[in-house]
């Protein structure tokens, strides 16, 4: 239980440090997932998510650089020109990077650095992974030497595919529970819902050790093909996940991953920022 407890305080104190009180969206540092707008360019998602109020943007890696660059794409292996720019057009539209996944963690040393090192120069403080189990004490090296969090993130359950283990909470609570505190999770409540868990539950298993959270709420429950809805309207009970993040101390991020109506999602977005904005913990 102490060690719980502290690596609850240590999680919240490091996510306060790093990220500014102005990326707040109400109580919570909120914004979008990028990959909400993976049919635009990087600089287009950066604007989208300004103009749908979020203040935080995680980045993934693969998404199209820029209308001026059509062959170029933005990841870990950005050139310093590259990141520059991204970074000025960040300042100019308020946007704080926040994190930067999911991307590949496992055996190969350089790969891992590079990733690393691209997060350290944008000020990234979370590397959103599905990461190779049997590297876990190379990425813990790589945390404590960056002081820069891991998460690891949960896809649906795969009943084809019982290696999958990551959308159980408890499978991915053990894996980090015994190391570094800042290695823990990137909860997806969608694809919780997806697997017929609920993300309450799923929320209190992992207690200290989410660092993001992919904020989705969809149409049908234990359903792989449900589909994304503005928050408070679907099945995913957005008001009690926000509530048991609060009663927890975690201040965020929530970065509303938003998979339907790719091409007109803005105004479905803008509603889901506007809940967590207006949304307030019950005295």
């Amino acid at each position: 239980m102490k060690h719980l407890l502290l690596s609850l305080l240590f999680a919240t104190a490091s996510v306060a440090a790093t990220i500014p009180e102005t990326a707040k969206v109400g109580q919570f540092f909120a914004g979008c997932q990028a990959y909400s707008f993976r049919l635009y360019n990087v600089f287009e998602a950066i604007d989208k998510t300004a103009q749908c109020g979020g203040k935080t943007i995680e980045f993934y890696p693969g998404q199209k650089f820029s209308a001026a660059k059509p062959d170029a794409k933005w990841d870990h292996n950005a050139t310093p020109e590259m990141i520059a720019e991204v970074q000025k057009h960040l300042e100019a539209k308020g946007i704080t990077p926040v994190g930067y996944g999911v991307v590949k963690l496992g055996q190969d040393d350089a790969s891992n650095r590079k990733i690393f090192e691209f997060c350290k120069k944008l000020g990234i403080g979370v590397v959103v992974t599905e990461p190779d189990v049997t590297a876990l004490d190379k990425i813990e090296a790589l945390v404590k030497e960056f002081d820069i969090k891991m998460a690891i993130h949960n896809h649906p359950k795969r009943p084809l595919d019982r290696a999958y283990m990551f959308w159980d909470p408890n499978y991915v609570l053990g894996l980090v529970k015994d190391r570094d505190p800042r290695m823990g999770s990137c909860a997806d409540v969608g694809h919780w819902v997806r697997s017929g868990l609920n993300p309450v539950d799923c929320i209190k298993i992992l207690k200290g050790r989410i660092f993001d959270s992919h904020m989705k709420d969809l149409n049908a429950f234990g359903d792989v093909k449900a589909h994304d809805l503005p928050f408070g309207t679907g099945k995913s009970d957005i008001p009690a996940i926000l509530a048991e993040y609060a009663a927890q101390g975690y201040p965020g991020p929530l970065h509303c991953e938003y998979e339907h109506n790719w091409e007109t999602s803005v105004p479905e977005i803008t509603q889901c920022m506007d809940f967590v904005r207006n949304w307030k913990a019950a005295k």
